[in-house]
């Protein structure tokens, strides 16, 4: 998708990325080889001995099980073993999209094309780990992604693809998405029995402890999380329905990043902080290698008690603060005005200005197989919008099933609807012809733009899942003279 290069330089336009169509062929069959070859490794690595208690890698390791969504665990191709030092897993995910023709008096460089559209996804990933003693491991996942987004991934802010990679020019071989140091130190004599995950390999932990990462890692693996609302494997898609939108997390263009995550466990409580590098201008792909100039601090209060009585729950309050490169709004906004120019994000020197903002997850279990979720978020609004997506206030519901209810625990279902809105400032900034990383109609008839979401995950056979799904979008890129879309999807997921 159109975004920024290796180098960091600004948005390429759409008419210097044209490809010849003999080209386009000839990389879309290299790419298909590619997909079918990492496939085939992953399967292959799964016959050798491999250490894990069956579960969702994608997911960090949940507290005691206490309903049928937590206790459930994932079949994979092949069973795990227990009780050993190592870990090898591996998935596939494969997400496709339409889109039919929609209602568009005009269009801008940033604006999610009116006409229909097709877009296939894929992400391809070998989790590894070793536990070197009882309170120390070492975690490195390798991962290869591809396929495109609707209009380069422009028009909407929260984007029906949680999957896609907002940057053409990335190559396409496999990469480092993770490489952690863990650590844990007990506060506690007594111990937790731990569900072993690609993202801790204990057995056990001390139920009152400090866990300490150091690495590279995507920080929506420790913070904002929940049980039916944070899994594009087997849950929901939407960027904003999957993370609080207004949530502007420290990531590259492909969604990690580099830092620490410290982690206080208690019995009924938790509390974490992440200290985390922030890229050099609004999705790049290069990080900022001296956090003294540009980095991001995220806090996390986590209450393990539901707000109805007798029901489990959680409850998670998050506030971040961004240190970046970032432009502001209403000042460029006058300087455009000034030379009857539209205002450009991006035009001021190098300078380091902040953001903040604040978030609320709350997970409730209504039944034993019903748990629904709410996240509302904020942030200041006048600060440019940088690494995540372009959302300055939010509010997300919805709830899953758990497939156990109908006699295939296997199975998942859910439907969630998301509202985001953007703060005056950056209303006026898009409404002059400004552009974002993400939107730019170059025009702007302001409403909130709202997503609603609903799919179904079926177990086919081994750790193979299907998933039809539905999203409505209504103001794509929050204008009102624009939509709505209805975008039908099929995903594809194989556990290895």
């Amino acid at each position: 998708m159109e975004g920024v290069n290796s180098g960091g330089q600004k948005f390429w336009v759409r008419s210097a990325a044209m490809r010849k169509t003999n080209r386009m062929a000839v990389w879309r069959r290299a790419e298909c080889s590619r997909c079918v070859l990492l496939v085939c490794v992953l399967f292959g690595l799964t016959l050798a001995p491999v250490a894990a208690q069956q579960s969702d890698p994608n997911l960090p390791p949940p507290r005691e099980p206490e309903n049928a969504e937590a206790s459930t665990s994932r079949e994979s191709m092949l069973p795990h073993f227990k009780s050993t030092r190592f870990w090898l897993s591996g998935q596939a995910n494969f997400i496709f999209q339409a889109h039919p023709a929609f209602h568009s008096p005009y269009s801008g460089p940033h604006s999610l094309g009116p006409r229909y559209e097709k877009a296939t996804s894929r992400v391809l990933t070998l989790y590894t780990g070793a536990r070197v003693s009882n309170s120390l491991e070492f975690l490195v996942d390798v991962e290869e992604a591809g396929g495109s987004a609707f209009s380069e991934g422009f028009g909407l802010a929260g984007n029906t693809n949680l999957d896609i990679v907002r940057n053409p020019f990335l190559s396409k071989a496999p990469y480092l998405g993770r490489g952690e140091i863990h650590k844990v130190f007990a506060l506690s004599d007594d111990k937790v029995e731990n569900q072993r995950t690609a993202f801790s390999l204990f057995d056990e932990l001390p139920r009152r402890r400090l866990e300490l990462r150091f690495g590279k890692f995507s920080v929506p693996d420790f913070f904002d999380l929940n049980s039916v609302g944070s899994d594009t494997h087997f849950q929901f898609v939407n960027w904003t329905i999957d993370n609080n939108g207004a949530w502007d997390y420290a990531a590259d263009t492909r969604g990690y990043t580099v830092g620490l995550v410290a982690d206080y466990e208690d019995r009924n409580w938790g509390f974490r902080f992440a200290e985390a590098l922030m890229p050099k201008v609004a999705n790049g792909i290069d990080l900022v290698w001296k956090p003294w100039q540009a980095h991001a601090d995220n806090f996390e209060y986590e209450l393990r008690k539901g707000v109805l009585p007798g029901k489990h729950g959680m409850v998670r309050v998050l506030a971040y603060t961004n240190s970046a490169n970032m432009g502001i709004y209403l000042e460029q906004v006058i300087q455009a005005a000034g030379r009857g120019v539209a205002p450009d994000i991006t035009a001021h020197r190098w300078r380091i200005t902040r953001k903040y903002g604040f978030g609320l997850n709350v997970e409730q279990n209504v039944s034993r197989y019903l748990t629904a979720f709410v996240r509302v978020g904020w942030d200041n609004g006048k600060t440019e919008s940088f690494a995540y997506t372009e959302v300055d206030q939010t509010f997300d519901q919805g709830i899953g099933a758990n497939g156990a209810w109908w006699h295939r625990k296997q199975d998942r279902a859910g439907v969630a609807f998301v509202s985001n809105a953007i703060k005056k400032d950056h209303q006026n900034y898009l409404a002059a012809g400004g552009l974002g990383f993400l939107l730019g109609d170059g025009h702007l008839r302001y409403g909130r733009e709202s997503v609603l979401e609903t799919y179904y995950t079926v177990h086919l056979w081994r750790g193979i899942y299907v998933a039809p799904g539905f999203q409505h979008v209504r103001n794509p890129g929050y204008n009102r003279e624009r939509g709505p879309v209805s975008i039908p999807s099929l995903r594809a997921h194989v556990e290895f």
